[in-house]
């Protein structure tokens, strides 16, 4: 052959090479399974250097090297890895005591030095002790000759872990020894393998430290007030459980949807993050139990008057009784009858305001009018008469549902746009491009009536209407606000049923969450036993 014709091959055998570890590098680098990606750095190991036996092994946190994956092919093995097998083998020791580097084992060894260890044949090896090797060949019948062992280094040259071959076969099936070439590629499929698994191990501890930050937040928000931390956390759950139950579903209109692993996780973190605007939700209105609590509840400053009126009151008798020195039997009795009367009324007025100071579901007019006289009542203090409620304490005592005024209501509902606003504002790779609508969107109703876009059915994602039914369902039943008890779960299906009626909440995902019983799995576990009552599905969902 012609020397040009070798140079022709020379460069043909080169340009192949180079497409093959190409090829291998983009597919470790795709590949986001670990055990998948420890096999495709063995698999590609193999395929150059017909190897028999593979094994990899990856630095643990105590600095040792574990078995991660074991293949032989003529011995049909195959354990660790995506076996589903463990590996009955306990980690490679890589320094025999404090002070000893373990240098006679060659997988240690090349961890420790990080250089590549080329061997014709075990058995004729003076440089590392092959004992326990011999020893497994003479319990299997198999014959451990040719070694290569080279070490994993990441991007910044640290070792991660050790790639072993073992007995290199030629067309025939003979072992031979691994060539300086086999090694070079290998070397270079090791330095992919490793880069490989390093980015790999890099993108799952940022996505560790995303939802650590993202927890932390809901963490900030259960400190602010005990009330909602919980609700962060709870929702998500809810969330994935209809989710799941909707990817299941063979009827109605979601029979098809389906969401693959990035798009479930681009879910889940919405869910976490769907009220973060409440970080800057002032506490007092987060958290107001009653409706005179601000920094502290205004009804002992109430109750204080009341004692006020009492004393004037006792005053009052006692001068009355004063100037009756000859009067009539009937009379004394009259005004002692009238002053009882008063301290009566008075018990029974601020007996009145406590309870309505509690809130409800609906204040009637009435009691709203018996707020405004008692209002009105005169009252002294200084010398200086004054109504004996404020213009605003009316206000806040006749809110007629919940304890919140139109005004605090308004800062509670801002914290969607807040939320909003603080999501869109995040880099968001593609693949969580859709957190802001989803987790902005669970307040918005089907109807258009809800806020703050005032979106209607069909320009909201399903996932953002799964997140509204969650959200509404976790707040019904929630046993820790401080301004309702926990409702039992079939009062919080009803009123989920009126709003399906209302088109407030999409009726085909709320007859899922009905039906496939994601309610009772939910309360199952997060619900107090006494909220736990039957509920009549058929009803609901008709």
């Amino acid at each position: 052959m012609s020397e040009i014709n070798q140079l022709k091959q020379r460069i043909s055998h080169l340009q192949g090479r180079i497409a093959h570890l190409n090829e291998i590098g983009v597919a470790l680098s795709s590949e986001k399974n670990t055990d998948k990606l420890f096999e495709m750095i063995l698999d590609a190991g193999q395929k150059i250097t017909n190897a028999d036996g593979r094994t990899l092994y990856m630095k643990n946190k105590d600095g040792n090297l574990d078995f991660k994956i074991l293949l032989n092919e003529s011995m049909k093995t195959h354990v660790g890895g995506t076996s589903g097998v463990e590996i009955p083998f306990y980690p490679v020791k890589l320094w025999l005591d404090e002070h000893t580097p373990n240098h006679s084992n060659v997988s240690a060894y090349v961890a420790l030095t990080g250089k590549t260890v080329h061997i014709d044949d075990a058995y004729k090896e003076e440089g590392f002790d092959f004992s326990g090797t011999k020893g497994f060949d003479q319990k299997t019948g198999f014959h451990s000759k040719s070694f290569l062992t080279v070490p994993l280094k990441n991007h910044e040259d640290d070792i991660i872990g050790v790639m072993q071959l073992i007995n290199a076969r030629d067309k025939d099936g003979n072992v031979i020894t691994f060539s300086d070439e086999m090694q070079d590629q290998v070397e270079s499929i090791a330095s992919q393998g490793a880069v490989a698994l390093t980015n790999k191990k890099l993108v799952e501890e940022l996505k560790t430290l995303f939802e650590a930050f993202i927890k932390l937040i809901a963490v900030a928000i259960d400190k602010k007030s005990p009330y909602t931390g919980g609700h962060c956390e709870r929702v998500p759950i809810i969330t994935m459980m209809l989710a799941d139950a909707v990817e299941k579903t063979d009827y109605g209109k979601y029979k098809d949807f389906s969401m693959n692993d990035d798009e479930r996780y681009e879910l889940y973190i919405a869910a976490w993050l769907h009220d973060c605007g409440k970080v800057a939700t002032p506490p007092h209105v987060v958290d107001k139990g009653t409706k005179l609590e601000t920094i502290y509840d205004r009804i002992g400053l109430i109750n204080t008057r009341f004692e006020v009126l009492r004393r004037d009151a006792k005053i009052a008798y006692l001068e009355e009784r004063a100037g009756l020195h000859e009067a009539s039997q009937d009379i004394v009795e009259k005004i002692e009858t009238d002053y009882q009367t008063r301290l009566k009324q008075i018990d029974e007025d601020q007996a009145f305001l406590q309870h309505v100071n509690h809130g409800g579901e609906f204040m009637e007019k009435d009691l709203q009018d018996r707020v405004v006289n008692i209002s009105k009542y005169p009252y002294t203090i200084n010398g200086v008469e004054k109504p004996f409620l404020s213009k605003e304490e009316v206000e806040n005592l006749n809110i007629p549902k919940g304890t919140l005024t139109d005004e605090e209501r308004t800062i509670i509902n801002d914290h969607i746009v807040i939320t909003i606003d603080m999501l869109e504002k995040l880099p968001y790779p593609k693949q969580l491009k859709n957190v802001p609508e989803f987790a902005g969107g669970h307040h918005e109703k089907m109807d258009g009536t809800g806020y703050p876009k005032g979106l209607k059915g069909d320009q909201m994602s399903p996932q953002a209407k799964m997140m509204a039914i969650a959200d509404i369902y976790e707040a019904l039943t929630a046993a820790d606000r401080p301004y309702k008890d926990g409702k039992k779960i079939s009062q919080a299906m009803r009123i989920m049923g009126y709003m399906k009626n209302d088109y407030h909440i999409d009726p085909d995902l709320f007859e899922i969450f009905v039906k496939e019983g994601i309610y009772k799995k939910y309360a199952g576990d997060y619900v107090d036993n006494i909220q736990i009552d039957l509920v009549e599905e058929d009803l609901i969902i008709s």
